[in-house]
């Protein structure tokens, strides 16, 4: 994930059957798909075929992502993930899961707003 505190540095999408999601967003807007080995499946790293960059990801709903809904998460970049989920909460929005990862890696957290739409936050690790 690139870019500093308070940017989108990734988006993913989790659904039960990331196989045929995948290919559904490879025909329709020319995204590659890359596995991502996530210990027993596989994930996936979606990429434009001129520059092959990564844009984002197609994931399955299991393990982290278990509970997840099937939308488009955007992950924007927090400098302290803890700080962040806690204002969250006083705010009336709720965490989905996280926050993840261990001090010093990077970390994720899943929540959401008082409207009821989700986001990631995304500590990068030192």
């Amino acid at each position: 994930m690139a870019g500093g505190v308070g940017t989108i540095g990734w988006t993913d999408l989790t659904v039960d059957n990331a196989e045929e999601i995948r290919n559904f967003y490879s025909e329709v807007v020319g995204w590659k798909a890359l596995p991502v080995d996530m210990g027993g499946y596989n994930d996936f790293t979606m990429t434009p075929p001129e520059s092959g960059e990564a844009v984002a990801g197609v994931c399955h709903a299991r393990g982290v992502n278990t509970g997840l809904p099937a939308q488009w998460i955007m992950y924007v970049i927090v400098e302290d993930i803890e700080a962040s989920a806690r204002r969250c909460e006083d705010l009336g929005g709720r965490i989905l899961t996280g926050p993840t990862g261990a001090p010093q890696q990077e970390r994720t957290c899943v929540i959401q707003d008082p409207a009821g739409a989700v986001l990631a936050l995304y500590q990068p690790g030192t």
